[in-house]
């Protein structure tokens, strides 16, 4: 298999990787901290704004907040903007004389991790109307274009992983030839390059939940554009253009490396040794486009918000860095081996192992720090979903580094095997040597008793030259062929910690997790909330389908209030036979409970719907169209305390 159809093959087993692990929809970074009005509260007079504070900054556009009368009628006095200059703050000016009722708020921001977010929350003036503006509970992303964006990231971390390891490896390790990871390189640029591209589009649709549909839409594009997601990815195309030219010198400097001591980019260490190595300006320019590539990936992911930016995003860049220069690496020492027409060298493999050894002890320390400010208690390492897959990073690592260790010992062996096989080859040389420059098998033949020792020692040699050569060519195959199997082994485990990066990439932080239960908490104690709760449904009968919005008040344990409200298929109200409710709590054994449904003359609702514990609970809804239509839905409903 080429280098170019193994790259492709590796970005394919992400791909597969990627969809078998059954990846969703990244987790939500930030969340609400505290709103004014309060969720659910019951104002005396009418607010003139409303705001939203966040547990960390947010990204916003001038339709982020919309706040919606019992009459579904938008009544914003103006566009969304950050509150006091402050960035984890929104708000948004109301219309003057807003009439009683109930007001819903739907919101939709980005977290400084690049990832947005959404919800809806309601509040009443006066007294809470008997119908609320009917709000989408589609999630914050659409499916599709979550999709094509996970796909896209996964690509990117690939490439970038073979594009600056093969390059280290050539530039460091510094093989006999770069012939056999000149596709490795190639293929790595193209697909950072494309997967790149693919995120600048891709993005609008992403932030604000539309399908792959609204991929070229201007308005998306400019906005994308002038985020800081958009400058990363418009930085990181940038530096793709320098290393494409770095790449072209570097590679004419190794194809001219036969031509003289001194080539395009490379130079010797002496007329003794012609041992190519690069010049230092070479080193320096590769290394600030490497670094500049993982500052991309810092602006905009974890790093970028939450404690310690600045020593947070520093240590993000060492940490994809080791993770390229290792992973990449061994994806060209793989390649090498298996492609080389030549042997690979035994010293190239020693600098490839101390080049790993390095790796891994910024792998180490950078993850170990990465880990504390990510989770920030041993509480969150099992209790929130990024303790957990951190937890089965840690693992994928540990078998990594065991498969390291084989290589680092089979890597020893070939070494020491290197050294020792110069010492025969030597002797021969100066064995001919010494019958002089013109001497030769007929010289030799007529020299007398000189010449009888020389034929017996040929002929003694000719005997046992296939048991002395046997040894210093079958023990370094062997060696070599263990130390392709190792490398492989590393290479297949080491695109499994590659997947799982990228998934917690993606991944609520378990410190914020945790802060924003927390906040959720705090914001419940001594005021009343509402959850409101939009399902669609469909009997299958022409004119059987719509969406019924429940609203359960104020969604704590103890009594509540539900409030279902049929929405039909002309977005009006519309009446049913009936509507059956209850609640169950698996984890608990508890339920089903009926919620105890009666007909009030345009709604269904109870005011004594008992939850006796908060979790999260399983809310099935049951709608009858006619005598014989019904359908039923379920929902996750969180009760709190």
């Amino acid at each position: 298999m080429s280098a170019p159809r193994r790259a492709v093959a590796l970005v394919a087993l992400l791909g597969a990787l990627f969809v078998l692990g059954g990846a969703g929809p990244v987790s939500a970074h930030s969340a609400v901290r505290e709103t004014t009005p309060g969720e659910g509260t019951v104002l005396k007079s009418a607010p003139k704004q409303v705001t939203m504070t966040f547990t960390e900054s947010v990204g916003i556009t001038d339709d982020s907040l919309r706040v919606l009368s019992p009459e579904n009628r938008r009544v914003n006095a103006g566009d969304t903007e950050h509150a006091s200059g402050r960035s984890d703050s929104v708000r948004v000016p109301l219309d003057d004389g807003l009439a009683d009722g109930t007001y819903t708020v739907a919101w939709r921001v980005v977290s400084a991790d690049s990832h947005p977010i959404s919800g809806a929350f309601t509040f009443s003036i006066g007294k809470p109307s008997e119908t609320t503006a009917a709000v989408s509970a589609e999630p914050a992303v659409n499916s599709a274009s979550g999709a094509l964006y996970d796909i896209a990231r996964y690509a990117a971390y690939a490439a970038v992983a073979l594009l600056i390891g093969a390059a280290t490896f050539v530039l460091v390790c510094r093989p006999d030839s770069a012939e056999p990871l000149r596709g490795l390189v190639r293929a790595g640029w193209w697909v950072l390059v494309a997967s790149t591209a693919a995120l600048l589009l891709i993005r609008g649709p992403y932030e604000r939940g539309t399908g792959p549909s609204t991929l070229l839409d201007p308005e998306l594009i400019e906005n994308t554009l002038t985020s800081r997601p958009g400058w990363a990815l418009l930085a990181r195309l940038a530096l793709l253009a320098g290393a494409a030219v770095f790449l072209v010198r570097l590679g004419r400097g190794a194809a001219a490396e036969t031509d003289g001591p001194e080539t395009d980019g490379l130079e010797t260490d002496g007329p003794e040794t012609e041992q190519v190595r690069p010049k230092p300006v070479m080193l320096a320019v590769g290394g600030v486009l490497a670094v500049g590539l993982a500052v991309t990936w810092a602006a905009a992911e974890h790093a970028s918000a939450g404690i310690q930016v600045p020593l947070a995003m520093t240590s993000s860049v060492l940490h994809l860095l080791a993770m390229a220069v290792w992973l990449g690496g061994l994806a060209a020492l793989l390649t090498t081996l298996h492609r080389s027409e030549a042997l690979l060298p035994a010293a190239s493999v020693a600098r490839f192992s101390r080049l790993a050894f390095a790796s891994v002890a910024v792998l180490v320390l950078t993850g170990v720090y990465q880990s504390w400010r990510g989770l920030g208690s041993w509480d969150a390492v099992f209790d929130t979903s990024y303790g957990r897959i951190l937890v089965a990073k840690v693992c994928a690592v540990v078998l990594l580094l065991a498969a390291a260790g084989f290589s680092r010992r089979w890597t020893g062996r070939l070494t020491d095997t290197g050294e020792q096989l110069r010492v025969p080859v030597l002797e021969t040389v100066g064995a001919r040597a010494g019958g002089g420059a013109d001497s030769g098998p007929q010289a030799g033949s007529s020299s007398g008793d000189t010449g009888e020792s020389a034929s017996a020692a040929a002929g003694d040699g000719s005997d046992e030259k296939p048991e002395t050569e046997s040894e210093p060519t079958s023990a370094p195959g062997a060696r070599r062929g263990a130390l392709r199997r190792s490398v492989l082994a590393e290479v297949v485990v080491g695109v499994v910690v590659l997947v799982i990066t990228t998934v917690l990439t993606g991944t609520q932080p378990g410190r914020a997790e945790i802060e924003t239960a927390a906040a959720e908490e705090t914001a419940a104690t001594g005021q009343r909330t509402a959850s409101t709760t939009l399902i669609p449904f469909d009997v299958g009968t022409p004119g059987g389908h719509g969406k019924v919005q429940i609203v359960l008040e104020p969604g704590r344990v103890g009594e509540n209030t539900v409030e279902a409200v049929i929405i039909g298929p002309d977005g009006g109200i519309a009446t049913v036979p009936e509507i059956r409710l209850s609640f169950t709590l698996a984890s608990q054994k508890i339920g089903p409970i009926d919620a105890g449904l009666t007909n009030k003359g345009g709604y269904w609702g109870t005011s004594s719907l008992n939850l006796p514990i908060p979790g999260t609970w399983t809310m099935k809804v049951t709608v009858r169209t006619s005598d014989i239509d019904q359908v039923s839905e379920t929902r996750r409903v969180k009760i709190l305390r």
